[in-house]
Formats: structure tokens, sequence, C-alpha cells
């Protein structure tokens, strides 16, 4: 929905028509982005450096699926 309305909001902030602006979905705005685990599209305990939320990262990691990734001990 953000990239459907990207270019009218564009136009919409240049001209300085906010009654226009205010009028659009909300859902439309890249502020309400969330990320979300690409596995199960879970929006808490996500890692940007893998694109998953930590329960996807752990049961991945055990089973050896992320490389350069090991269980730690001491």
């Amino acid at each position: 929905m953000v990239a459907k309305y990207a270019d009218l909001r564009k136009k919409l902030k240049e001209e300085g028509n906010y009654e226009a602006l205010d009028k659009l979905p909300k859902n439309a705005s890249p502020v309400r982005l969330h990320n979300r685990c690409k596995l199960t599209g879970r929006p808490k305990g996500y890692m940007r450096k893998f694109g998953l939320c930590r329960v996807k990262f752990r049961e991945m990691a055990l089973d050896g699926k992320i490389p350069g990734i090991t269980k730690a001990s001491w």
C-alpha cells in the first residue's frame, strides 16, 4: 500500500495540500511499516541481519541452516 500511494503522497506534500493528504489511507504512510519475520510473519523479536524472528532464527541455527552461526559454549 505504501508503494501504491508513494507518488501521490509526494505530489500532495510538494503542493502543500494537507487536506487531501489527510484523506489518504493511514496504512499508506511509510512510517507505519513494521518489520516482520519472512517465514512466519511474526512482528516481535525480529532480527534485522537475518530477516527472521528469534524463534525461527534459533530453530534454523540449531539445525545448521544458517551459515556461520554456532551455539555458544564455554
